[in-house]
C-alpha cells in the first residue's frame, strides 16, 4: 500500500520515487537488512548489523542509492566539488547539506534558491530526518532510509552508577506519578560469570531497565512498572536466568509505594529475594515483615530492629529483667511483650502500667494494693499490679517517673518477692519478671540523684536500645502502608494509596512521635482523603507546614517589605524548561545534542520535553535566495 501524504506535491514525489528502477534494489537493501537484523537475533554466532542510512536520488527518470556516512556530512548540489553531484538546472551549485551525528541525520539548507522542503514543509535552518522522510530540491526527489538499529550490548552498571540511575528513576516519579520497580536476582551458583547473566537477560529487557550489581545481588530497575505488570516481568527474568543458574531467587520493591529513597529500595527487593522460594519471586510489603506475636504482630523490617528483636528472643528465655531505652512511641511495649511472648511466662498475665500516667497520690496502692479501709474511699480490698502480675510479666513503662520513695519499696518487693498491701501488715509472695522501659537515659537520672542507683542496677541486668522512626527508613513507607490497610478496614474504605509527594513528605519529617505519631498521621489522611489516592494536602498541617523565613531587618525611614518565596519545586521546573528551550535553540532543535549540552539522557528528556509542552523550535538559517 502506497504511503498518503497530505501535500499533492508530496505524493507526486513519493510515486515517482516508487517507479523508478532503484526502488526495487532500495527495497531489497531493506529488506536483507532487516533480515539480518532478525538473525542477530537468534544467537550469539549472527554480528549485528550496522546502523545504515540511505539516500534514495531521483532526477528525471533516472534514481540513485546514496549511502550515508556514520559521522560527518555530504554537500548535495551541481558544483563540481559537491559530495553528491546533482545535474538539474533547478537544483543550485551547494543547494543543501545532509549530516549524521550520533546516529542521527539532519538536513540543511544553504542558502539555495528553490529552497529544500521536507513532506513538503520549507525547511528554516536544519531539519532532522526520519525513515521514509521525502526531501524536494526544486525538481530532485531525495528519499530518506534508516536501517533498523541493532541492540546496544547490555553492561552492567557499577554500584554507584546503579544507585545514581535509580536516584533519576525517583526524580521522574516525584515529577510525573509514575512508579518505578527493582528487581534483586539471588543467584545461588557462584560459577555463572556475572557478564553471562547480563547476556542472558539482554533479550528480555526493554531498553529502558537497568542491570547492575549491588553488594553481590544482580539488580535489575524497570521504570514505569508496577504492580501486576512489574509482578509478571519479574517472574519472567527469573525464568529467563533458571537453566542458566539453576536456583534463582527474586525480590521486588516498588516506588513509590515501598518509599522513595534508593538504599531502602535496593535492601527492600534484596531482603524480599532472600525470602523468596528457589524459582520465585517475593514482593516487598508489610506482610512480607510481619512478626507474629501471639495477639499482636509488629513489623519489623530494619535491620537493625530485627537483630534487637532476635536479642529480646534470647533475653525471653532467662529470668534476667530487661531495661528498654527508646523514643515516645518508638514501640517500646511491643518490645516489652515480645519478651513475655517468647518467655516460659507466656500462659501467664501481661500487665502494663504506665508510670507517668497515674497521679503520685494513686501510685502505691496502684502498685502494691490495698486493704478496705486504707484510705478515703477504699470500700473494699483490692490486689495492686504486682499481685496480678505474679507468676507473669509487669512491664513499667516511663519507669524514670517514679518517686524515689516508691522507687524504694519496689526495689525492695523485687529484690524479696514479696510485697505488703496499704492497710495490711501481711507480706504476700509474689514471682515477679520485671521489663523496665524509659525514653530518658537512666545513669544521667542516678547521677542527678533523681533515681535510685540500686534499683537501676536491679533493672538494667540487660539493657535493649530501640531506634527511633527516623533512623528506619526500610520501615516507615511499610508502617505507613500497615496502618493505612488497618485504619481502610476499620472505616470500610476501599483501600487507598499514598502518592510520591505524600511518601516525600512522610520521609522529610523528623516523627518525634515515632510510630504512635505515624499511625495518628495515617489515620487523619484516611478521615479527610476523599478519593483513592492520599496527596500532601490530606496529612495533618503540622506535617506540611513550611517553616516561616527569617525576617529581614528593619531599614530606619523605608517601610518593611515582606518577603515573598516561590515553591522550590516549582522553581526548579521553571529552571529546567528554560535550560532545555535554550540548549534545543543552540542546537537548531537537535533533542540528542540538546540533552548532551545540559547533560541529561535522552530518555529523561524526551520524556520532559511532553512534560513541559515544549514543543521543539526548528533554528533559522540563511535567509532564502
Amino acid at each position: 500500500m502506497d504511503r498518503a501524504w497530505p501535500d499533492p506535491q508530496i505524493n507526486r514525489d513519493y510515486r515517482v520515487a516508487r517507479n523508478s528502477t532503484a526502488w526495487a534494489f532500495f527495497q531489497g537493501m531493506q529488506s536483507r537488512e532487516l533480515m539480518d537484523t532478525e538473525d542477530s537475533r537468534r544467537g550469539p554466532g549472527h554480528a549485528a548489523p550496522a546502523d545504515r542510512l540511505y539516500l534514495l536520488l531521483v532526477q528525471g527518470n533516472t534514481s540513485t542509492l546514496v549511502p550515508l556516512p556514520r559521522e560527518g556530512s555530504v554537500v548535495i548540489g551541481r558544483a563540481a566539488g559537491a559530495d553528491v553531484l546533482v545535474e538539474d538546472a533547478s537544483v543550485s551549485r551547494q543547494h543543501a547539506r545532509v549530516g549524521v551525528a550520533e546516529g542521527e541525520a539532519f538536513i540543511a539548507d544553504l542558502g539555495s534558491h528553490n529552497g529544500v522542503r521536507v513532506n513538503g514543509e520549507r525547511v528554516q535552518g536544519t531539519r532532522p530526518l526520519d525513515g521514509g522522510d521525502v526531501v524536494t530540491l526544486g525538481n530532485v526527489t531525495l528519499v530518506f532510509h534508516r536501517g533498523e538499529r541493532p541492540l546496544p550490548e547490555r553492561r552492567a552498571l557499577e554500584a554507584e552508577g546503579l544507585r545514581a540511575r535509580l536516584s533519576e528513576e525517583l526524580d521522574r516519579v516525584r515529577g510525573s506519578g509514575l512508579a518505578v520497580s527493582v528487581l534483586a536476582l539471588e543467584v545461588e551458583s557462584a560459577r555463572v560469570p556475572q557478564g553471562e547473566l547480563v547476556r542472558a537477560l539482554h533479550g528480555a529487557l526493554r531498553l529502558m531497565d537497568g542491570v547492575g550489581q549491588v553488594g553481590g545481588t544482580l539488580m535489575v530497575l524497570m521504570p514505569d512498572l508496577a504492580g501486576e505488570e512489574a509482578e509478571a516481568a519479574a517472574a519472567h527474568l527469573v525464568s529467563v536466568l533458571s537453566p542458566l543458574a539453576g536456583r534463582v531467587r527474586g525480590g521486588l520493591a516498588s516506588a513509590p509505594g515501598d518509599g522513595m529513597q534508593t538504599d531502602a529500595l535496593l535492601g527492600a527487593a534484596k531482603a524480599a529475594a532472600l525470602a523468596a522460594e528457589a524459582g520465585g519471586t517475593r514482593v516487598s510489603g508489610p506482610s512480607m515483615y510481619r512478626l507474629a506475636l501471639g495477639e499482636r504482630s509488629v513489623v519489623v523490617a530494619d535491620a537493625a530492629l530485627t537483630r534487637l528483636f532476635e536479642l529480646l528472643r534470647r533475653l525471653a528465655a532467662s529470668p534476667l529483667p530487661v531495661l528498654i531505652h527508646g523514643e515516645t512511641g518508638a514501640g517500646k511495649e511491643n518490645a516489652a511483650w515480645a519478651v513475655h511472648h517468647w518467655s516460659p511466662r507466656s500462659a501467664q498475665p501481661f500487665v502494663p502500667l504506665n508510670c507517668a500516667a497515674l497521679p503520685e497520690s494513686l501510685v502505691e496502692a496502684e502498685l502494691f494494693g490495698h486493704e478496705r479501709g486504707a484510705f478515703s474511699g477504699a470500700d473494699r480490698a483490692r490486689a495492686g499490679l504486682l499481685e496480678r502480675a505474679s507468676g507473669g510479666t509487669l512491664f513499667l513503662d516511663e519507669v524514670a517517673e517514679l518517686s524515689l520513695p516508691i522507687q524504694a519499696k519496689l526495689l525492695r518487693a523485687l529484690d524479696q518477692q514479696v510485697i505488703t498491701r496499704l492497710g495490711d501488715s501481711r507480706e504476700r509472695p509474689v514471682d515477679l519478671r520485671v521489663v523496665a522501659a524509659t525514653h530518658r537515659v537512666l545513669a544521667d537520672e542516678v547521677k542527678a540523684g533523681r533515681f535510685r542507683q540500686d534499683l537501676f542496677f536491679r533493672l538494667s541486668a540487660a539493657v535493649v536500645m530501640l531506634p527511633p522512626l527516623r533512623d528506619r527508613p526500610r520501615e516507615l513507607p511499610l508502617l505507613a502502608r500497615a496502618f493505612l490497610e488497618d485504619a481502610c478496614a476499620r472505616a470500610g474504605r476501599p483501600p487507598l494509596h499514598l502518592s510520591a509527594a505524600t511518601m516525600e513528605v512522610l520521609g522529610a519529617h523528623a516523627w518525634p512521635g515515632n510510630v504512635r505519631e505515624l499511625k495518628n498521621t495515617v489515620e487523619y489522611a484516611v478521615a479527610t482523603s476523599p478519593g483513592p489516592v492520599v496527596e500532601p494536602s490530606h496529612l495533618p498541617e503540622s506535617l506540611r507546614a513550611e517553616p516561616e523565613p527569617e525576617a529581614e531587618p528593619r531599614t530606619e525611614g523605608r517601610a518593611e517589605t515582606p518577603r515573598t518565596f516561590q515553591n522550590l519545586a516549582e522553581e526548579l521546573r521553571t529552571l529546567e524548561r528554560q535550560r532545555m528551550m535554550e540548549a534545543l535553540e543552540a542546537t537548531g532543535g537537535v533533542q540528542t545534542r540538546a540533552a548532551q549540552l545540559i547533560g541529561m539522557p535522552l530518555r529523561t528528556f524526551a520524556f520532559k520535553l511532553k512534560q513541559h509542552r515544549i514543543v521543539p523550535s526548528r533554528g533559522r538559517g540563511p535567509a532564502d535566495e
